[in-house]
């Protein structure tokens, strides 16, 4: 083999090379099967305290899953069915669960850890789409509540792959507004919960993502003047 045929395939090799590694690092990396490690304990804990028609569900990740909704509304047929670390598909997979009991009404807050994780975010619109019809084809009576996602506060430096992605935040809340019709209610909580620079009040959160009691306030308040929970 000549010197100038060698330097060819040389060449072309490290063509191959960079357009691989281009590809590479265009091609977002996701996992729709991830769960949190408590998930399965959690379902079990939820299968056992059930869901019926008189219940007002709560359903989403850690930020619901903080508080005791039932105390902080004075509601006792308010359920929490908040897991950490969920993401839509996880949703999607207990939803059943929750669509069997035809609870009188659901409120959903889910989509950060999906941002924070990649998960596309014309995906997690198809997934918050897919939750809605199929709670309203499983229990029509069922009226559905959906929560614009709140923004994060990047100062506190404590969940780095939360940061950074507000643009997608923002979007999937435009999208979410866009929900709003006689049978779902959107609560836009982003608005509430937003500081002069475009974070999470400071005042609201421990960490720039979960919520203080004093959050949950705010989030109880919003229910409460909005007649949501009539």
């Amino acid at each position: 083999m000549n010197h100038r045929f060698q330097r060819i395939i040389a060449g072309l090799s490290l063509i191959l090379l960079f357009t691989i590694g281009v590809a590479s690092a265009q091609k977002a990396t996701w996992d729709s099967t991830y769960r949190p490690k408590a998930y399965l304990k959690k379902i079990e804990e939820f299968k056992a305290e059930g869901i019926d028609k008189k219940d007002f569900v709560f359903l989403g990740n850690s930020i619901t899953a903080g508080t005791n909704w039932a105390k902080l509304l004075e509601l006792p047929n308010a359920k929490n069915r908040g897991i950490s670390g969920d993401i839509t598909f996880g949703v999607l997979e207990r939803l059943d669960q929750v669509i069997s009991g035809k609870p009188k009404k659901v409120f959903v807050l889910i989509g950060i850890n999906d941002v924070s994780r990649n998960i596309p975010d014309s995906t997690i619109l198809r997934n918050y789409k897919s939750i809605i019809n199929r709670i309203q084809a499983g229990s029509k009576k069922t009226k559905i509540y959906f929560y614009t996602l709140l923004p994060v506060n990047s100062s506190f430096n404590k969940f780095k792959n939360h940061y950074g992605k507000d643009d997608h935040i923002l979007w999937l809340n435009s999208e979410i507004r866009k929900f709003a019709d006689k049978k779902i209610t959107v609560i836009d909580l982003y608005t509430h919960f937003l500081d002069s620079e475009n974070r999470l009040k400071a005042e609201l959160t421990h960490d720039g993502l979960h919520l203080k009691p004093a959050g949950y306030q705010v989030w109880a308040e919003v229910l409460k003047k909005g007649g949501y929970l009539k």
